[in-house]
Parts: structure tokens; sequence; C-alpha cells
């Protein structure tokens, strides 16, 4: 069986794409890579995941760019005096499976020319969409899965996170029909324990994939 790629992006920033990061490492015993860090690089969302992570088979690869500041990465890499290049991004060489881990939603600039819809296009891997449940994420998530159908990217599935709001996810589940692949009632201090009760579920609904 070959192995699997997903890349993790989400309809807004801040909503848990570096969590659900740690499951889907946790529940394939994946490796990992963040291709953009902006900003927080005492402790970036590698080290996060690493340190939510209980499996001793995952691998975590560098950065294609690590910037100083937490803003949009084209905004960032002007301030550190670099461009972000499309080609500079090159796949980890790894037999595992591999999450990658996206900059903040589809529609975030990477230069003038490029955004992180462009950069996933580029991988050619799947999708797996984060939605937090908000006022105004029916918008966001119906508008980013359509952006993700225009393109031809494939995605694997959603997962919601976030207070359950039941009349939402089905609304999003029955308009798009895109696969759920779990969800999370938000807590705080999530720990490696947190983590591995959820990857379980996760690895139970990709049997089925």
């Amino acid at each position: 069986m070959s192995a699997k790629r997903y890349f993790v992006t989400g309809i807004d920033t801040d909503i848990g794409k570096t969590v659900i990061s740690a499951v889907l490492v946790e529940a394939l015993q994946a490796d990992y890579w963040k291709p953009i860090q902006s900003g927080d690089l005492e402790y970036s969302d590698t080290q996060k995941v690493q340190a939510l992570v209980s499996n001793s088979k995952s691998k975590f690869f560098p950065e294609t760019y690590r910037l100083n500041t937490p803003a949009s990465p084209h905004y960032s890499a002007e301030l550190d005096g670099v461009k972000i290049e499309l080609e500079a991004f090159k796949m980890p060489e790894t037999e595992n499976d591999l999450i990658v881990e996206g900059a903040g939603g589809l529609m975030v600039p990477l230069n003038d020319e490029y955004l992180v819809i462009d950069l996933i296009a580029s991988l050619g891997i799947p999708v797996v969409l984060v939605a937090k449940n908000y006022l105004g994420s029916i918008n966001h998530t119906l508008l980013s899965i359509e952006m993700l159908k225009e393109r031809n990217i494939p995605i694997q599935g959603v997962i919601f996170n976030g207070k359950p709001t039941p009349a939402t996810e089905s609304y999003i589940l029955n308009y798009t029909k895109v696969r759920c692949l779990g969800n999370f009632e938000w807590v705080e201090n999530i720990s490696k324990d947190i983590i591995k009760e959820w990857s379980m579920l996760v690895r139970y609904l990709y049997k089925q994939i």
C-alpha cells in the first residue's frame, strides 16, 4: 500500500489546525511537515505537534521557510527580506504517511502571485479541511470547499472542532457531500492523552477510506 499524503488546511486562521494535525499524525503514525512557520519560532507548530504525539515512529521535517513575524507569510517574508518561491517547496522524502500543515486558510498569500491553495495544488495531495463551529462558519466552510473543487483539489474530508453544532455540520455535509473525519469538542489544555483518544476515532474512520 502506498503512503498517504494529506494537506491540513482550515476555513480560517487560529481554528486548531495544529492540534488536528497532531491527531492525524498520531492516528496514522505519520510523519509531519510544516512548509512555512510564520512567527512563534521559539515554540513552532512542529514542536507543538511533536510534544503532543505519543508514538515513536513519526518523524518531523524542517520547515522550508522560518519567518519571524506572526503575520501573513507574504508580509512576514517581506519583513525578513526574503521572497517565498513556490519552487522551493520539496515534499520530504519518506516512505511513511505524511501530514502537511498549511499556514492560515486557503487564500492566504505566499507572495504577490501565489496563495496557500497554489502550494496545495503544486504538491498534488488531498486536503483535510478543519472547520471550527462559530457564527459564519457555514459560509467560510462552503467557500473553502468550493475553491478546492474549482481547482480540482481532492478533499479527503472535513474535521469539525469547537462546540458541537449539529444544524451547521449536517448542512455542510449534506450540501457539499464531503466526508466527516471527526468531530471534536474543544477543550483547554490539550494533552497527549486527549490526542491519543481523538486519534482512535480518526483511525477508525480512516479504515473506511
